[in-house]
């Protein structure tokens, strides 16, 4: 008889889960019941988790064609490891819920008065894009089986030609989309931390240059440069000896080398097409390259650039003479600088580029300069505005040009941009401009860990509730370590904030669940009795589904739209499901069923399941 008190109680609890689960599963377990005895902990983890994913699973059929693939391509991720038959068949489950889903998509998801066509060519540009159920089962299934997902990634390919014979809408290049799906996918597992996974599904696409491939590769250096270095260094041999290469390809490889996130080419009549990274481009910095790799840069390109020109007639590349004559000129700096040689050349080649008609080289094109433009200086913003202020014929437009400093001063900490916030006249604007300079200034405050000065911020009484319960979270976040009791106080205000904002809102229940995980490691009781006003929040709010959220504050500026985005993994349910769980299983899974919506009782679920399988020095509860 095993003696051991923990495993003991380990299956006492197991067995009055197993209570809760569909007859199926039960009859499962009770014949994997009698074997238990001799079973390790892990194993009996390792066999309830499992148990658990597959009444999750059979749950799924009365989800909806969004949620069902999903919920059960994370389930398959989850048992990954600790069964790969059943991973897969819940994978080959969730394709096929996917091919439904995205099949039903098309017929009813079409805007009310949208002709055929037009409708057709969105549903087409948005999966293109890579924003569809079956790309999202891909996504996770060529990270846990590299042969699956390959294997669904031929059905994706072969299934948009399908769809496109039978649509008006028509894209020939094919092989390209392939490749651009192939790179989508490969950054969806960068960005989830799989490198190696990353970079075996993006192989096939990484012999050409475009935009997908050097931003896939810039995204891979900010992980492992060496990786992405050596593969930069393939993709310029490559470029150097292709017959096909032109300027807009050069243009292309100095993205991955001065301007990452920036990538500009140039067409035949000098028009310009660029992808801009969310950050400023007058802020970005150059990676800082190897000697050899930005050596083998400048001679592929003075190779590639130095080519004889064709007769105007016989030209064919993409950008043309003109369109050559822009890249010619917005990479000359940087010639001059590591390569004069070069540099005196491609001048030479700018003057037989300039000798034909319509080719005059128009200097003041911002694009010839943006990306590596410095950010202009405090005393020339203030200086540009009171120019500006000088010349202003109305209220209006002084109150554009106040709101343009504070939001630039804002930007890099400036306090003054309270005091041009404050001097616009219309009460509405002035008001939106004090809410996003306020918050602006909390987040330089947190990210230059200045405590006090984000606790004064926080208060603010130009900060909506879900903003300044956010800055309440960050700053508890600060002193954790150094003033444990501050900030459990600090999470109290965040907790009052959360319960001020609108019952519909899903920030509400989000902030409570941000609250409840920083507070867990310090006053367990209390986390718990947050999380369940958790749950009575998500089901008072249809909206909330229980992913990890960002919470987004729009500003409108003279340029467009600004969108501030705090939050993520601390805001959803499966980081604090997995917390709740290691401290006591049972009632983990008594919260998790108590939410009365699909989505978020499915991620609590997974959450605990997936909290089953990782490895724990001290035994469930």
């Amino acid at each position: 008889m095993n003696n051991d008190p923990c495993a003991f109680f380990v299956k006492v609890v197991l067995q009055l889960c197993l209570l809760m689960l569909p007859f199926s599963v039960l009859a499962q377990e009770k014949e994997a019941s009698k074997t238990s005895e001799g079973l390790s902990l892990e194993s009996q983890r390792r066999a309830f988790a499992i148990a658990l994913l597959t009444s999750l699973a059979d749950e799924t059929r009365n989800y909806d064609g969004v949620l069902r693939p999903r919920v059960l391509a994370r389930a398959g991720d989850i048992l990954c490891n600790a069964d790969s038959d059943t991973a897969r068949t819940l994978f080959r489950r969730a394709w096929e819920a996917a091919e439904k889903g995205d099949a039903e998509g098309l017929t009813l998801k079409s805007p009310d008065g949208v002709p055929a066509m037009a409708a057709e060519l969105v549903t087409a540009l948005r999966r293109e894009s890579g924003y569809d159920l079956r790309t999202e089962v891909l996504a996770l299934a060529v990270r846990c089986d590299q042969k699956l997902g390959e294997e669904f990634f031929k059905k994706l390919t072969q299934d948009r030609k399908d769809e496109r014979t039978g649509s008006s809408y028509q894209n020939s290049n094919d092989s390209s989309e392939e490749m651009s799906k192939r790179l989508n996918l490969a950054t969806r597992l960068l960005d989830e931390g799989d490198i190696e996974r990353a970079l075996e599904f993006a192989a096939p696409a990484l012999n050409k240059v475009n935009a997908n491939s050097i931003g896939f590769l810039s995204k891979l250096r900010e992980k492992k440069s060496e990786a992405a270095d050596q593969r930069f260094a393939l993709l310029l041999a490559q470029a150097e000896v292709d017959p096909s290469s032109d300027a807009n390809t050069v243009s292309g490889l100095s993205s991955y080398a001065f301007t990452p996130g920036f990538y500009v080419t140039f067409n035949r009549d000098g028009n310009a097409r660029w992808i801009q990274p969310e950050q400023s481009t007058a802020a970005l910095r150059p990676p800082k390259l190897p000697a050899l790799i930005l050596n083998k840069f400048f001679q592929a390109a003075a190779t590639i650039l130095l080519r004889p020109l064709p007769p105007p007639n016989q030209d064919f590349t993409t950008s043309g003479r003109i369109g050559k004559s822009k890249v010619v000129k917005r990479l000359l700096p940087l010639f001059e600088q590591h390569s004069p040689d070069t540099a005196v050349a491609l001048r030479t080649q700018l003057q037989a580029l300039s000798a034909g008609p319509g080719t005059e080289l128009n200097d003041e094109s911002p694009l010839l300069k943006q990306g590596f433009q410095t950010d202009a200086t405090e005393s020339s913003v203030l200086e540009t505005m009171q120019e500006q202020i000088d010349h202003a014929k109305s209220s209006r437009e002084r109150d554009r040009i106040y709101a343009d400093v504070a939001v630039t001063l804002a930007s890099r900490g400036d306090s003054r941009a309270q005091e041009f916030a404050q001097k616009i006249e219309d009460s509405d604007r002035r008001t939106q401009v004090l809410r996003y300079v306020d918050f602006e200034l909390v987040r330089f405050a947190l990210l230059m860990k200045r405590f006090s000065e984000t606790i004064r911020l926080a208060a603010s009484e130009h900060l909506s509730h879900s903003q300044r319960a956010w800055a309440f979270m960050q700053a508890a976040q600060l002193i954790k370590d150094s003033g444990p009791q501050r900030a459990l106080e600090l999470l109290e205000k965040a907790a009052n904030e959360a319960r001020r904002i609108d019952t519909q809102d899903p920030n509400r229940t989000s902030l409570l669940i941000g609250v409840a995980s920083q507070i867990f490691s310090d006053d367990r009781v209390r986390a718990w009795e947050i999380m369940g006003e958790v749950v009575k929040a998500a089901n008072n709010s249809e909206r909330f589904s229980g992913e990890n959220v960002e919470l987004r504050f729009p500003f409108a500026t003279k340029s467009g739209l600004r969108i501030t985005s705090v939050g993520g993994a601390d805001l959803g349910l499966s980081g604090a499901l997995r917390s709740l769980a290691k401290d006591d299983l049972y009632r983990s899974i008594d919260l998790a069923k108590a939410f009365k919506n699909d989505a978020p009782r499915a991620i609590a679920l997974l959450a605990v399941a997936s909290s089953l399988l990782e490895k724990v020095d001290t035994p469930v509860r």
